[in-house]
């Protein structure tokens, strides 16, 4: 079961509140919180693009970015024997430790957008 969705740039993943009995999400990569939610399965998405497309219109009629800006910094805590692992390929490469963690997860992402853009045989 996917739980995630993607419109417009923007993502979500939906959520089920089993005492509510709704379904529900927020926006994510954004700086406001906009959330949306349905007791209907087959309208959850739908709420989605409704709840996208109200946030877009709200920033235009306001002069406001709507999206979040990201500084390319974020913290990531591993393993001490990856991280020796990392340290000691990036001296073999003559990089920095950012430089030859920047390119992993370049090659990952390249990966996943290569297999998202595969066909699926049938």
């Amino acid at each position: 079961m996917n739980s995630t969705l993607e419109y417009k740039g923007y993502c979500t993943r939906i959520e089920f509140d089993a005492d509510a009995m709704l379904l529900h999400g927020k926006i994510e990569g954004i700086n406001d919180l906009v959330t949306f939610e349905s007791e209907d399965s087959s309208r959850i998405e739908a709420e989605f693009h409704a709840a996208v497309d109200d946030y877009l219109d709200f920033c235009k009629e306001v002069g406001k970015e709507p999206e979040k800006e990201y500084r390319g910094l974020f913290n990531v805590r591993i393993r001490p024997d990856l991280h020796k692992r990392i340290a000691a390929e990036a001296v073999k490469k003559n990089i920095s430790m950012n430089a030859l963690v920047e390119q992993a997860i370049s090659s990952y992402v390249d990966i996943i957008d290569n297999q998202s853009a595969s066909p699926v045989a049938p």
